[in-house]
């Protein structure tokens, strides 16, 4: 594996880069993509942000986040990914990444996930919080002054991948990140606002409609909801409407596991899976072929709603060990 210094001196050389980031993105997916951007940016390297879908509206108050693209239209040196355990998890994006990597274009994996591959030609793989902590001493390695637009960036990445600095991964980096990014102009109280405190009246009524048929299994250690594709087109609502949904059940004292599983079409569903702790949910997820954290991992399951139900929870009683 490669060191921060050694994947900034590959990024200074570059005169243009594609920067990826994973399908369905995250607060520090988006985050990741909008600081590195912006880095290039001062380093006068051409840069185009992609990801294959839409960005969740309410990361749009980023200054930044209106520059992805669906698509790669500049023929860049190099293809850098951020957040993305291996090329999969680029969904469409995976084949214009492969074709490009077979090429011989420079490709660069900077991630924070310990199911992460090491796909690319220069890797650098650190377990933390979030990715925006390795993202934030990449750029002090290029000498990038911390801007308003990296900072907000590199904060909502932080917060919304550490659980508002509440997950058991959280330690005295992630705050020194987090404080660099406050010294630096991040507009705490605009991020906080804009993802906790704002949401529309049908995401509301879906979170109340789901947590209210939460299913308990394994003698309540385990938890899951399901989200129906019936239910986001009644509200109008898309895929990342149901995010927060899954935490839930873990504030329920006897729940170890929770899943959420959300319908993408018929015979597949997308789960998410969070742990407190004793149960390694990567584990779970990568039975699937998915993967992710010990504690927040996801993975897609097919089948027919009961039977997709069913391997779950064989899949968690077969890792609970004497939980």
């Amino acid at each position: 594996m490669n060191t921060i210094p050694e994947i900034a001196e590959v990024i200074r050389s570059l005169k243009s880069a594609v920067i990826f980031t994973h399908m369905r993105p995250d607060g520090d997916a988006i985050g990741c993509g909008v600081a590195l951007s912006r880095a290039l940016d001062v380093l006068g390297i051409k840069n185009q942000l992609v990801n294959e879908g839409e960005i969740p509206a309410k990361f749009l108050y980023l200054s930044g986040a209106e520059k992805f693209l669906r698509f790669p239209t500049l023929d860049a040196e190099a293809y850098i990914c951020v957040d993305s355990s291996d090329e999969r998890r680029l969904g469409e994006l995976c084949k214009t990444f492969l074709k490009g990597a077979n090429k011989g274009k420079v490709t660069v994996n900077i991630d924070h996930h310990i199911s992460n591959t090491r796909y690319c030609k220069y890797n650098f793989v650190q377990g933390r919080s979030s990715n925006c902590e390795n993202i934030a001493d990449l750029l002090e390695a290029l000498g990038v002054p911390f801007d308003e637009i990296i900072c907000n960036a590199l904060m909502t990445g932080i917060i919304t991948d550490s659980g508002s600095f509440s997950h058991s991964d959280v330690n005295g980096d992630t705050f020194r990140a987090a404080a660099k990014a406050a010294d630096g102009g991040a507009q705490v109280d605009k991020i906080t606002n804009e993802l906790f405190r704002r949401q529309s009246k049908a995401r509301s009524e879906l979170y109340i409609g789901t947590l209210a048929r939460l299913r308990y299994l394994l003698d309540d250690k385990l938890a899951i909801a399901v989200v129906t594709q019936a239910a986001l087109e009644k509200g109008n609502l898309s895929q990342s409407d149901t995010e927060g949904i899954v935490d839930y059940a873990l504030t329920v004292d006897p729940v170890e596991v929770s899943i959420c599983l959300m319908e993408v079409k018929k015979g597949q569903y997308k789960a998410s899976f969070r742990s407190k702790g004793k149960v390694n949910v990567n584990e779970i997820a990568a039975v699937f072929g998915g993967g992710g954290h010990i504690l927040a991992s996801g993975c897609m399951v097919f089948g027919d709603l009961e039977e997709v139900i069913d391997r779950l929870r064989y899949a968690v009683l077969s890792h609970m060990g004497d939980v």
